[in-house]
């Protein structure tokens, strides 16, 4: 059951003051009170009556179905309430419950004194005897109270030694040795003595002859029934606290009447405006007990009944009750004491009508002890007749508390079930009879299942309602208080609202609403219910009638408060949201107020200043009489005080932290931050921000940290600081366009609130309540986060497995191909900037906005991250008002995995520390038009549809993390300051020295490669487009095999770097032109694994050694040029080459061998000496002098290609083509002619090699740069060995020729000889030759050398035709000749192709005829018949005609000539 003091059966309840007893603590002493709730409804069928014959008149045999109510309260109600008795029977305690704890009986003696009942010999039995002595003190202090019991909980009897109980002691077992009806019987056994105790207060009730009404001055002070409640109020003159003090000054009987209207109750509420607290009294004034005389002001009357009770019933001009009837109060009009009274006895004498007003009191008061008995069927009876004689009498306020009971114990009787008939008394006076024309739906057309008996009462209740009203606010000499009426009201309005919410039926849902508490919680809005009775507007007119008057001497702050609460609880049900939010708003005053004057009292009774705050008045046990009802318990804030206030400000559309209630301090800290709770919360916040007025708003949270401050509530002053600058903060994310995201409240005030937030959580923390603390105001605190690049040694770089050397390729000097992309290069990558290595700070950057005007100390920040484990620093900052503001923090990351950084985790100075997300894009709501909405509906519904604004995306920084990997820096070098200066062509070698400086990761990878400043120009140059195949092949070749450094041969096991440990490498530098500086580089990583096994992306790191070099020439090539051998060679020639004629000349020949000329010239300022080595081990050596240039013969072999015209090759793979031709538009001709000289020059540089030396100064060497050389087509002549060799001889015939001996080339005249031509096919195909012989006269000019037609014959012809010649074959031919006269003959000889021959086409897989190369050697094929080799054949031809020119017939001629010489015999 509810303990709701408003609801409409407060009446019928039984208060029981609960009070501690011996030692115990609060927490249990809750606990208990707790369990004595889960009873507080006893039935009287479960009560044992009481066997005194004097004490049955409250029999529970009498209504078995009747119920108690008990009101278990643990205060002593306050005076102003306990004057209301007996008017208010419900407010007074009658039943006195003190709680012991039993565990606490054997651990500490309750009281020191011996008790003086005698010695107890063990420690429980003295303290079960000291708690009966406290009962007896509790009986003395508490007279009036009925019953008196002290309950034992959690009692463990000893076995052994039982210990008997006195009277009024019961002793209650654990929880879980009770039984389900333990605390039943508790209660029944305490209704039982109730019941009967209850039997003298009704006695003495009806043996008095005059009962006050409340308000009203005793007239003798032995006829107040409220003259003492407690011991210490027996004596008029020592009630202090009693707020109905004796008047001392009387108001006379002509200033009544307008007293009386200036009090007059309005039907509109009283306009809101603060209340003065100077006043140290609230009581009101007394009324007299002389009558009132009518006023000339009010209506006149119009029938003998109004002139019969104008005095009492009619109406006043500002009556709250516009509808209101001088005949209202019905029933028979008796003569009141307005009228002319007769002195002396009779029926119309004063004694009379005076014992029939306190018959008539008695009667109502017995009638309201049966109802808290719970005996509903005679209480509704005393009741009636009661009602019936107040009536007669003209007693209108019992008259209205009359009727009030009976409409109770009528819905009690509802609600158990029992059929009743609805008394005449509360029927109108004009309608004795339910009317078929009231109010309410009929039976007929209605509800079947609604008993008739319900729905009788159903019709007459609204009226009967307001009939209680205008009984209670008419202005006669006895005014009811404006608590009581203001209460009466609401409790009438919770009715009526409990019907309007049951659709208007009174059925058994409404009757256990109003009976135990649970109304129904159907979410109204501001719609019309036209078709539903009684409609909510006249629910709100009555309502309206119990606001309190805004004079503070009329109600103390405490029942100020109670009225304000209680309509807003009946304003909140039916859904009018706004009108409630300004009641609460007056609530808010109210409460202040008192909460100031409480402070202001109690800190003056304890002897503090008032500005040392409340919070050492909390920590005292003293009380004062102002705060006494103030005192709340630890969870009472937080369960009621922020719940009322977080609605009050959501009705005003304040801005707070969550939309919902925060619950108690250990649920108000399971708050979700994460990236989509955050963006909801934006997003409700900016609905919120719209909706409603801002000073509105602003002004509601200034009086709710006034009154947090006032209570003092720490959690609500930081609340609603903090919502009061989020409220007028503008909730954006300013961009570059510089959003106006200025507070709307001045720069002073957000200071003192800021100040406020720091102070209030310090408080709190000294205090030991470090779970309090405000939800920071601004949700874009962090607008970016960024990782600051690794420094170059410590940035791990991803790589494939196809990268490593050996995975792909074979090993090289550089560990990379020179011709591919370096994918160890340094490069700037977006990849390598997320990844970081376990166990290495990375320093990253956030980014930090404060729009307010205030400093922001920030106490803590660190870094938020998911995935692997990541630490962070912490570190702390103020941000300055207005900006942005970048702190720099460092992160470690402590397992390899994937890292997410989605925010930083920020503890604002006074705020929760709490997770913000990241929002780097400028951001702020639209502004839409204001669309009118009615009410809070409005702001729900479009909270619930999808926000109209622009999206909001957080943002997050992903990252790798790595295994741990080592650090290698370079130790030493043996260059000095990492310089050198070297020769051209000359090679050094210098070492490296690594070292690791991870204690713990060694570095088992190790990849070096190498730049130099040549690399730069040459790949320049070999994207050239204008670069022929010749040069890009020569940029080509210097990349790949005249590299500036090289990595001296080591075994792949050495390339391992202990954890810790150094490592030392030899480097080889080439000297060379353009070659300035140079870096080696050293990709380093740990696999653990072998290279094969890895199967992914593997990690290096990257150490540098920068050198700076300086390359000198040496020996320079000036000039070269080369000359075919004729004759005889010079001596000279085989002097330098330190070799005798005949055994040079056997190796030397000229068919063989041309010489080459080489002009070197010594750049070094030092002796050299130059040697230069050829084939068939031809080492020439020479020395050369500083400056000077020597030449040098070399005799070279002569080259034969069997293909000079083939195609450039390409060193480089991704250019090796099938064709690559010049892109320059040139010539067959040009094009034949540059591949000969390529293919030539390439042969001769294979042949020779030069290399120097130095003779003086440091010693030196190094190699001669001979790619200088380029042949021109002379030279090419003169070393290249024709495809078809000529040889012609001549022998005498007799002689038989020795063909052997060149040098026999003499002949006779007039003697046969035969000249023989032997033709050699040098070349892979067959050729179609015809031969030519030219015979001339030797030494003569070409006209006299060609007239040798006498001088010379021959036998056939000097041209024939030859037959095929197959490749690699030779052929003879002899002609028969004779010289006719002596002289020298040349025999010179020339071959030129009859056809060309062409390739026939294949088959069953060979080739008819010869084949190419060695395949077709022989002219045979190479195949099996009906097996096909190879593919077929392309456009290759074509495509060589394209490049080359057609192909033509050729001629070669011979070299030499023959030389004859005729002789005579």
């Amino acid at each position: 059951m509810s303990l709701d003091s408003m609801l409409p059966v407060a009446p019928a309840r039984v208060r029981a003051l609960v009070l501690p007893v011996g030692q115990i603590t609060r927490d249990r002493f809750s606990s208990f009170v707790q369990r004595l709730n889960e009873e507080n409804v006893v039935y009287l069928g479960d009560i044992t009556p009481d066997p005194r014959p004097n004490r049955n008149m409250f029999s529970p045999l009498a209504f078995p179905n009747g119920a108690m109510f008990y009101d278990l309260i643990t205060y002593v109600p306050p005076p102003s309430h306990l004057a209301l008795a007996p008017f208010e029977l419900y407010r007074e305690p009658l039943a006195l419950i003190a709680i012991a704890d039993g565990k606490e009986l054997e651990n500490v003696a309750f009281s020191k004194r011996q008790s003086a009942n005698g010695y107890a010999p063990t420690m429980v039995e003295r303290n079960i005897r000291t708690l009966y002595q406290e009962l007896e003190s509790l009986r003395d202090a508490y007279p009036k109270i009925l019953a008196h019991e002290v309950l034992i909980f959690d009692y463990a009897p000893h076995i052994d030694n039982t210990i008997p109980m006195p009277e009024g002691i019961k002793t209650i077992p654990s929880v879980e040795k009770s039984k389900r009806t333990t605390i039943k019987t508790i209660m029944c056994d305490i209704s039982s003595l109730l019941l009967a105790e209850m039997t003298t207060l009704a006695k003495s009730y009806e043996g008095k002859t005059n009962i006050d009404s409340p308000g009203q001055a005793p007239v003798r002070s032995g006829l107040n029934g409220n003259s003492g409640w407690a011991s210490d109020d027996a004596n008029p003159a020592a009630r202090r606290n009693s707020q109905h003090a004796i008047p001392s000054i009387t108001r006379s009987a002509s200033s009544s009447g307008a007293g009386d209207r200036n009090q007059a109750r309005m039907s509109m509420p009283v306009p809101f405006k603060s209340l003065p607290f100077g006043s140290n009294s609230s009581t009101p004034s007394a009324r007299p007990t002389t009558p009132v005389h009518r006023s000339g002001l009010s209506n006149p009357p119009t029938t003998f009944d109004d002139i019969a009770g104008a005095s009492g019933s009619a109406s006043d001009a500002t009556s709250p009750d516009p509808k209101s009837r001088p005949d209202s109060a019905g029933g028979i009009k008796p003569t009141t004491q307005d009228k002319v009274s007769v002195q002396g006895f009779g029926p119309g004498g004063l004694n009379e009508r005076f014992r029939n007003k306190g018959r008539g009191r008695a009667i109502i008061l017995v009638g309201s002890l049966y109802l808290q008995a719970g005996r509903w069927t005679d209480a509704l009876k005393e009741l009636v007749e009661g009602a019936s004689i107040a009536k007669s009498i003209n007693d209108h306020l019992w008259h209205g508390k009359a009727l009030e009971l009976i409409t109770i114990c009528l819905l009690l009787l509802g609600w158990i079930g029992v059929q009743f008939q609805v008394p005449t008394i509360c029927l109108p006076a004009n309608d004795k009879t339910i009317s078929s024309g009231s109010k309410g739906p009929d039976v007929e057309e209605g509800d079947i299942d609604q008993p008739k008996h319900l729905w009788n009462l159903q019709n007459i209740l609204p009226d009967l309602l307001e009939r209680i009203i205008g009984l209670y606010s008419r202005i006669s000499g006895e005014q009811l208080p404006p608590l009581p009426l203001s209460e009466s009201i609401i409790r009438f309005c919770t009715m009526l609202t409990g019907i309007h919410l049951c659709d208007g039926k009174l059925d058994k849902k409404f009757l256990d609403g109003i009976v135990l508490g649970k109304l129904p919680t159907k979410p109204l809005n501001t719609s019309p219910r036209l078709t539903i009775n009684p409609p909510r507007v006249q629910i709100v007119t009555i309502l309206f009638k119990a606001f309190p008057s805004s004079a503070p001497e009329m109600l103390t702050t405490v029942d100020r408060a109670i009225i304000l609460s209680g309509i807003a609880g009946v304003l909140g049900s039916l859904g009018f949201h706004r009108k409630k939010a300004m009641v609460v708003r007056e609530l808010v005053s109210v409460l202040i107020g008192g909460l100031v004057e409480a402070r202001t009292r109690g800190a003056a009774e304890v002897g503090i200043h008032p500005a040392a705050g409340l919070v050492a008045l909390n920590a005292m046990n003293g009380h004062s009489n102002g705060a006494l009802a103030l005192e709340l318990g630890g969870g009472d804030i937080e369960h009621g005080i922020d719940s009322f206030l977080g609605l009050l400000c959501k009705t005003y559309g304040v801005v707070n932290f969550d939309d919902t209630v925060r619950g108690p301090s250990n649920e108000s800290r399971q708050i979700s931050d994460t990236d989509e709770k955050v963006i909801a919360r934006i997003h409700s916040q900016s609905s919120t921000r719209r909706f409603g007025m801002n000073n509105v708003k602003i002004n509601i949270l200034r009086a709710c940290i006034n009154f947090s401050e006032a209570l003092p509530d720490f959690n609500g002053v930081l609340k609603f600081s903090s919502d009061l600058l989020r409220t007028a903060g503008s909730g954006v994310a300013p961009g570059p366009r510089r959003e106006d995201a200025a507070p709307i409240i001045t720069r002073e005030e957000q200071i003192r609130l800021a100040t406020n937030i720091s102070k209030t959580s310090g408080l709190s923390q000294r205090l030991g309540m470090s779970h309090l603390s405000a939800e920071y105001w601004d949700e874009f605190l962090v607008r970016g986060i960024t990782m600051d690049p690794l420094p170059p040694t410590r940035t791990p770089t991803s790589h494939p497995k196809s990268v490593l050397p050996g995975v792909t390729t074979a090993r090289t000097s550089q560990d990379v191909n020179p011709f591919i992309y370096n994918p160890f290069i340094r490069a700037d990558k977006a990849a390598v900037d997320k990844t970081l290595v376990a166990g290495e700070t990375a320093t990253f950057r956030i980014t930090l906005q404060n729009p307010y005007e205030i400093d922001v100390d920030i106490e803590s920040i660190k870094l938020d991250a998911g995935g692997a484990d990541f630490e962070s620093s912490i570190t702390s900052t103020i941000i300055g008002p207005y900006r942005t503001q970048i702190l720099k923090l460092t992160g470690t990351p402590k397992a390899a995995g994937h890292l997410k950084i989605t925010g930083a985790i920020v503890k604002v100075r006074g705020c929760r520390e709490r997770r913000f997300p990241i929002f780097p894009q400028a951001w702020a709501a639209d502004t839409e038009t204001k669309i009118k909405g009615i009410g809070l509906v409005a702001l729900e519904q479009n909270k619930k549809l999808p926000f109209p604004g622009p999206q909001l995306t957080p943002d997050s920084i992903g990252l790798s993390v790595i295994s741990a990997q080592p650090l290698v820096v370079i130790k030493s070098t043996t260059l000095f300051q990492s310089s050198v200066m070297i020769l051209e062509g000359e090679r050094q070698v210098f070492s490296v020295t690594l070292q690791n400086l991870s204690s713990t990761t060694p570095a088992d990878l190790l990849l070096f490669s190498f730049q130099d400043s040549t690399q730069g120009p040459l790949q320049t140059a070999l994207t050239s487009r204008d670069a022929t195949p010749a040069e890009l092949y020569e940029y080509e070749l210097i990349l790949a095999r005249k590299q500036a450094f090289r990595l001296r041969k080591i075994d792949d096991s050495k390339r391992y770097i202990a954890p810790g440990g150094t490592a030392t490498f030899d480097f080889e530098i080439l000297g060379k032109p353009g070659l300035t500086n140079g870096t080696i580089q050293v990709d380093y990583a740990h696999l653990g694994v072998p290279q094969s096994e890895i199967s992914d992306n593997f990690h290096t790191r990257q150490v540098c050694l920068d050198l700076t070099i300086t390359v000198n020439a040496s020996v320079e090539l000036s000039r070269m040029d080369v000359l075919p051998i004729r004759g005889e060679v010079p001596k000279p020639i085989w002097t330098r080459l330190d070799a005798e004629e005949p055994e040079i000349e056997s190796i030397i020949s000229d068919e063989k061998h041309c010489l080459l000329l080489l002009d070197l010239r010594n750049a070094w300022p030092s002796d050299m000496q130059v040697t230069l080595e050829a084939d068939n081990d031809i080492v020439i050596q020479e020395h050369i002098l500083p400056g000077n240039t020597n030449r040098i013969v070399v005799p070279v072999p002569r080259v034969y290609i069997d293909d000079p015209h083939t195609s450039i090759p390409a060193l480089n793979p991704s250019r090796q083509r099938q064709f690559v031709v010049s892109s320059s538009k040139i010539t067959p001709e040009i094009e034949r002619g540059n591949r000969e000289a390529f293919w030539y020059r390439e042969k001769i540089l294979e042949k020779l090699l030069g290399s120097w030396k130095t003779l003086s100064g440091p010693s030196r060497q190094g190699t001669i740069e001979l790619r200088g050389l380029r042949l021109a087509p002379r030279m090419i002549e003169a070393i290249k060995i024709d495809e078809v060799g000529i040889d012609v001889s001549i022998e005498n015939k007799d002689e038989g020729g020795d063909s052997n001996n060149k040098n026999n080339n003499t002949v006779y005249t007039d003697e046969f000889a035969q000249i023989r031509v032997v033709i050699t096919n040098r070349t892979d195909e067959p050729i179609y030759p015809t031969l030519r012989l030219m015979p001339s006269l030797c030494n003569r000019p070409q006209n006299v050398a060609l007239d040798f037609t006498r001088k010379f014959a021959w036998i056939g012809t000097l041209q024939q035709n030859l037959p095929r010649l197959g490749p690699k074959d030779e052929t003879q031919v002899v002609i028969g000749a004779m010289a006719l006269c002596r002289g020298e003959f040349d025999i010179s000889a020339s071959v030129e192709e009859t056809r060309l021959w062409k390739a026939p086409p294949e088959k069953n897989g060979g080739r008819v005829g010869g084949g190419v190369g060695k395949e077709g050697e022989g002219g045979g094929g190479g195949g099996s018949a009906g097996k096909k080799i190879g593919r077929e054949r392309s456009e290759t031809e074509i495509m060589m005609d394209a490049v080359l020119g057609a192909k033509e017939r050729r001629i070669w001629h011979s070299r030499c000539p023959c030389r004859v010489f005729v002789r005579d015999r």
